[in-house]
């Protein structure tokens, strides 16, 4: 990683309006194996160098399929596979040596920053996981070995998220039928709930809370009888 050692950076070391490694020596590589939302733009998996070409006020970022360049002189610009025309800057406080980080990482979100002398740029990354995740669910419930246990899981992660309510509500079903326990027959109150089944959520919810009780869970029991009362308020249009 390069560092200032005294000199300006941005506009004499690093020239504005001219393609640069972003870094020094060999080019820097991303590397991702999901599809990741750049700046709102797919990036599809794999291996990517990336370049920047800096300027006064718009920063542009590149990637580019090549990942064994050293610099910028040997780049083909005919495999850029993305580029962001206005990448964000924001002055920040003075960074010695030039930097490549997460920030602001929160859920499949996050900024890639690149921080060096009084400037950061900023590229919003985003890994949206609910497409893998639906395709591992399904994955794991095609294997012959998938047992109630997996049933119960899917179908929780699915309320959890609100999606696929309908597929939630036959795990959590196939689920209890495959061996019933307090908290899968708990899960299958709320995917009832989810579809507005509250008389039914109400009934499973109170069959719960009883298989709790036998099992001596008085954390789960108070929980569930919070919800058992809810439903039935709704069932009955409170």
């Amino acid at each position: 990683r390069p560092s200032a050692k005294g000199r300006k950076v941005f506009g004499d070391l690093v020239p504005f309006g001219e393609v640069w490694r972003t870094g020094a020596n060999s080019c820097t590589v991303l590397e991702t194996r999901n599809m990741l939302l750049i700046n709102g733009q797919k990036l599809a998996p794999g291996k990517y160098s990336v370049f920047t070409v800096p300027g006064v006020d718009v920063w542009q970022v590149i990637f580019n399929s090549q990942t064994d360049l050293w610099g910028a002189m040997d780049r083909k610009p005919e495999l850029d596979v993305l580029t962001l025309p206005k990448a964000i800057t924001r002055p920040a406080q003075f960074t010695e040596t030039f930097n490549i980080g997460f920030e602001s990482v929160s859920g499949d979100k996050a900024e890639l920053v690149l921080s060096w002398e009084k400037l950061q740029v900023v590229v919003n990354i985003e890994a949206p996981s609910q497409d893998q995740a639906m395709a591992n669910i399904r994955e794991a419930l095609a294997k012959p070995d998938a047992d109630y246990r997996a049933y119960a899981r899917c179908a929780s992660y699915c309320l959890d998220k609100g999606v696929e309510t309908k597929s939630a509500l036959e795990w959590a079903q196939k689920s209890v039928d495959l061996d019933k326990k307090y908290w899968n027959t708990f899960t299958l109150a709320k995917a009832q709930a989810a579809h507005s089944q509250f008389k039914e959520a109400a009934a499973t919810g109170k069959e719960a809370v009883a298989l709790a009780i036998a099992e001596k869970d008085s954390g789960a029991q108070k929980a569930y009888q919070a919800k058992v009362d809810e439903w039935s308020g709704m069932a009955n249009g409170k």
